[in-house]
């Protein structure tokens, strides 16, 4: 499950906790908690679950906001899909 790493280490700082502390609270690693906040991995909903509860807000205040556009087309936005490709119009 993607999270919000950034946000989840501004809201346990906020709340005064240090990493280890806070970690030991919702009863994860201090490791693992510092790659969730980092981004290099996305927690199980449990961990997520557990982090919220301690953080006391709900799941979806950590989960990263989407614009409603997960279609992953992101070469037509960048208008790269015309018909002659990156070699343009030669003969």
């Amino acid at each position: 499950m993607k999270a919000d790493g950034p946000k989840i280490r501004q809201l346990r700082e906020t709340s005064g906790q240090g990493l280890r502390r806070f970690a030991k609270a919702a009863g994860i690693s201090a490791s693992h908690l510092s790659r969730i906040e980092r981004e290099v991995t996305d927690p199980q909903p449990e961990a997520l679950a557990l982090i919220a509860t301690h953080l006391k807000c709900d799941i979806g205040d950590l989960i990263p906001e989407t614009n409603g556009d997960d279609s992953g087309d992101d070469h037509r936005r960048a208008g790269t899909d015309d018909d002659e490709g990156s070699r343009g119009a030669h003969p």
